[in-house]
């Protein structure tokens, strides 16, 4: 299980749960909210890192927002560089998936001399990605009307936790390579529940105006993308874009993966890991 902390910081109160040793990482999802059952994502990088899996602004036992505009990711890297400061920690690196690694775009961005590497994956730096027909949430996809009818259900805090579930698992199995291995990638501790005001803040809002393409040249911290070659979500062809864009960074592709390549190939996922080091 993971340690849970209450980190108090110039910015407010921020849940974190810890596990493993060695030098500090920053792990955490845009809208999501995680327990002492820790992540399938951030479980990988416990054997090489002392792992810190925030709860942002709003979820779980963190600070509350005040203002929409505290849910975006540039407030979000200021919480996040508060972290740092109050656990005292000079640098740290960050690893982020999906929205997690938009987040670690931003935050090379903003405030590279606090990091020490960053490693983003199924990931991309502009909304172009919404309008790749590729991506399950693009108008012209054949899963899109689905997903959005999902997404609305989700939205409703009155929904049964097992409607959830069986929305949640759907939304799942479009995002892998091998629906059929579902309870195998899944049957395991783990958390990361969507937070609604966090995600409604991101699609409606900051997605609009999102993109970092002119600004990632800057970049000069070492950075890791990953991505599955049959990503529905944010497909590969955004991340191989992010690579190029960011100077030295370095590319990693998964075969035999969509969305999910931590769980859907986790030996070749913990061997990019070790590449990382």
């Amino acid at each position: 299980m993971w340690e849970q902390q209450l980190i108090e910081t110039s910015r407010g109160t921020f849940e974190v749960f810890v596990k493993g040793s060695g030098s500090p990482i920053c792990v955490t999802h845009l809208y999501s909210e995680y327990n002492s059952n820790g992540n399938t994502f951030a479980n990988h990088f416990t054997n090489n890192h002392t792992v810190y899996l925030v709860n942002l602004r709003g979820a779980g036992n963190s600070v509350t927002s005040i203002t929409e505009h505290d849910l975006s990711m540039a407030e979000s890297v200021q919480d996040l560089e508060a972290i740092r400061e109050a656990l005292q920690y000079e640098k740290w690196a960050f690893a982020g998936h999906s929205t997690g690694g938009m987040l670690a775009l931003v935050y090379a961005i903003l405030a590279e001399q606090s990091l020490t590497k960053v490693i983003a994956g199924g990931a991309a730096a502009s909304s172009e990605y919404m309008r790749h027909k590729g991506s399950i949430y693009c108008k012209n996809n054949e899963n899109n009307e689905r997903i959005r009818d999902i997404m609305q259900q989700l939205n409703d805090p009155q929904k049964p936790l097992e409607e959830r579930r069986k929305l949640n698992r759907e939304w799942t199995e479009m995002s892998i390579y091998y629906k059929d291995r579902y309870d195998e990638y899944f049957n395991r501790p783990n958390s990361g529940k969507v937070v609604n005001p966090r995600l409604n803040y991101f699609s409606y809002v900051e997605l609009v105006n999102y993109d970092l393409r002119s600004q990632l040249s800057k970049v000069r911290v070492p950075s890791y993308i990953y991505c599955g070659i049959h990503d529905a979500q944010c497909p590969y062809y955004f991340s191989e874009e992010i690579a190029k864009l960011i100077p030295n960074a370095k590319l990693f592709t998964f075969e035999e993966s969509n969305h999910f390549p931590f769980v859907e190939e986790e030996e070749n996922f913990a061997e990019l890991v070790k590449e990382t080091l």
